[in-house]
């Protein structure tokens, strides 16, 4: 069976882990935050969530409406941890909300020839994209830990960037398929140079 790491299981990684459940691999769940209520605006917890970690509140989920098995750790992605958390990953998915946990991931995905996408929405909610590694740079944020997708504002545009690398994790898994995607609330375009790994 593949194993997919979800790293964020924020906005777009909780919503994406949602659509993935049924994809037939072991996923993997990585994030060290805890819910809080603002958060069940945006993202796929509910209100029995509230205070405990994002990872294992996902994972109880899971198992609770759908009986499926996932793994959970409760822990910051860091240069000294990201091999141990990632290495037997067959994918590892980005959907982190800053600068510095991307670039750790990606650096490491590079050395260790692992396959990484990236999802991320554009602070002000105008797109999102979802990209492999090797066309990916992450943008440098205006402040450290700046709200991308807190009050559910962006809401539309968070579900189509989390069902579009749902999908993109799904062809992945089943074939290999490695396609780029730029979304807006116009719709989503996938540039036909982005199937190439």
């Amino acid at each position: 069976m593949k194993r997919v790491v979800f790293c964020g299981v924020g906005a777009l990684g909780s919503n994406a882990v949602v659509a993935c459940r049924n994809l037939g691999a072991q996923l993997v769940l990585v994030d060290f935050d805890r819910v809080e209520s603002k958060n069940c605006l945006s993202q796929a917890f509910v209100k029995a969530s509230v205070g405990k970690n994002k990872a294992d509140a996902l994972k109880l989920q899971l198992s609770n409406f759908w009986g499926v098995k996932t793994e959970s750790f409760g822990v910051r992605v860091d240069a000294h941890n990201v091999a141990t958390l990632c290495g037997s990953a067959d994918l590892v998915v980005d959907a982190f909300d800053n600068a510095k946990s991307r670039d750790v991931l990606s650096t490491w995905a590079k050395s260790a020839g692992k396959p990484l996408v990236h999802a991320a929405v554009s602070a002000d909610g105008t797109f999102g994209l979802v990209r492999w590694n090797e066309r990916f740079v992450a943008d440098a944020e205006p402040s450290p830990g700046a709200a991308t997708c807190e009050g559910g504002e962006h809401l539309p545009l968070i579900a189509l960037v989390a069902s579009t690398l749902a999908r993109t994790v799904q062809d992945f898994i089943a074939n290999g398929a490695r396609r780029d995607s730029m979304i807006a609330l116009s719709g989503v375009t996938c540039p036909p140079t982005s199937t190439a790994p």
